[in-house]
């Protein structure tokens, strides 16, 4: 898409090429990536083996999500900007409350779920050549670096073929969970019905599972936000973009559930959740001879949601330098390319950093209290400007209690957690988040200079081959 540059008054702008099918579709590619195929065991085993229970937390988990969306909607018809929640918090709260979240999004939020996708790409590619026991660790990790070192350098080099290849992958995503909904509902057809029976007997899990079970499937959902991230290149966005999130997100709530359902009409609720690759598990019960299918469609699915989480990265770290809040560096373009390589860059190594201590179940429960306490702020922000600026032209106005309301969930998924079974690890999380302000106070506020910062900078723009925006703006002028 950074190649579909367009010269209007003497000015590089983006071309609105997003149509409706194309936003539902993105909106599908970003989501249906890791979630679904790492999040059902852990959900279950939250809920303490409750199928009542978990089925629930996932429906409850797709609706949230769907308010958060129609929420964000409103934003992003409002404000076309590209730099998602970040623009939305600076406009509403202020530019030290922005910068908070660019912070935590630059350097945790968003390469904390690069590594999860990578590290369940590793897990589904590898599983095949180690049957019956568990890849090691050590070839998993090499793997997951890999993934993201290619969809990182793809993504310097050229936005627009992998954007075309996300296509080919959503299609197969959505092929791979048509097979596995469909087998399920066969499998209810013919009787396979023991696993519920009785589904909300059993324990019952406490406020702090509850909270952390919603984290497991909130980060199955992740992604819904996607749209904010490209609006300024979607067609009618005040209509097209409420539509959009309705109509995918009501599509993915049904995907989830039905695959939820499939994989418990063939594996135990104890079977479900020692499975690290829940779906190849599934796959060596019921089509042993073709299993083979589902771990290739899922590493082709999460190579398409990873490359779309390396894009909505790239597009908050160059809003956020173009702002002043990011060195000036991160908001260049390649000479050749016309993509935000020093964007990518950064991202890519941040990401190949987590991989090396990373666990699963740790990263997706830390990624979700700091995903859900920035919602918390976006939405406040929504709140805070309708009684500020209510006369600001708003295209889409969503009900305002449902904005409440995800601000309600939000704190519940913050404080939960912290109060019943608090964790030292929640606290360095608060701790990393407001360590942005010490950044923050002399760089940005005060604008000091760093000595020979500029002379490195330069350095780097001359070894990278890039060049600020205003710069291909004068030369299409020339």
């Amino acid at each position: 898409m950074d190649e579909q540059l367009n010269t209007v008054e003497q000015k590089v702008i983006l071309k609105r090429t997003i149509g409706f099918f194309s936003a539902v579709n993105f909106i599908f590619a970003v989501i249906l990536g890791t979630g679904i195929f790492v999040s059902p065991g852990a959900v279950l085993l939250l809920s303490q083996l409750n199928v009542g229970v978990s089925l629930v937390i996932w429906t409850l988990c797709g609706i949230i999500s769907m308010i958060g969306a129609l929420c964000y909607a409103e934003l992003g018809t409002t404000f076309p900007s590209s730099g998602g929640e970040y623009y939305y918090i600076k406009r509403g709260l202020g530019p030290i409350p922005a910068y908070i979240f660019l912070w935590t999004a630059v350097i945790f939020l968003r390469p904390a779920i690069i590594t999860v996708q990578a590290l369940m790409f590793a897990e589904y590619t590898t599983q095949p050549f180690f049957p019956g026991c568990s890849s090691p660790e050590a070839v998993k990790k090499v793997t997951a670096i890999s993934v993201i070192l290619i969809v990182g350098i793809i993504n310097c080099m050229s936005t627009k073929r992998i954007i075309v290849a996300q296509n080919v992958f959503t299609v197969l995503k959505m092929a791979a969970l048509s097979a596995i909904a469909l087998c399920g509902l066969v499998q209810l057809g013919m009787g396979k019905t023991q696993n519920f029976h009785r589904a909300f007997e059993g324990n019952v899990p406490n406020i702090s599972q509850i909270g952390e079970a919603f984290y497991q499937g909130m980060f199955a959902f992740g992604g819904w936000n996607v749209l904010n991230y490209v609006v300024e290149e979607i067609k009618n966005p005040s209509k097209n973009i409420p539509r959009s999130v309705v109509a995918a997100m009501c599509a993915v709530i049904a995907f989830y559930l039905l695959v939820n359902i499939s994989y418990l009409t063939v594996l135990t609720p104890k079977e479900l959740i020692s499975s690290a690759a829940v779906s190849v598990t599934w796959a060596d019960r019921m089509i042993p001879s073709w299993a083979w299918i589902i771990p290739v469609s899922v590493a082709l699915s999460i190579f398409g949601s990873l490359n779309g989480g390396m894009f909505m990265l790239g597009r908050l770290n160059y809003a956020g330098s173009k702002e002043g809040h990011l060195p000036s560096l991160i908001s260049m373009l390649h000479v050749r390319y016309l993509t935000p390589a020093p964007a990518m860059i950064i991202s890519t190594l941040i990401g190949c950093i987590f991989v090396i201590p990373s666990d699963l179940l740790s990263l997706t429960n830390y990624f979700s209290f700091c995903s859900w306490l920035l919602v918390g702020l976006t939405c406040i922000s929504l709140i805070v400007l309708r009684f500020r600026e209510p006369n600001l032209e708003r295209p889409y106005k969503v009900f305002l209690p449902l904005a409440f309301i995800v601000v309600g969930v939000s704190a519940f998924l913050v404080l939960a957690p912290i109060i019943q079974t608090p964790k030292v690890q929640y606290f360095y999380a608060l701790l990393f988040m407001f360590s942005s302000i010490i950044i923050y106070i002399p760089f940005v506020h005060f604008k000091l200079k760093i000595p020979y910062f500029d002379k490195v900078t330069c350095y780097l723009q001359l070894l990278l081959e890039v060049s600020p925006t205003d710069m291909f703006e004068d030369s299409k002028t020339e």
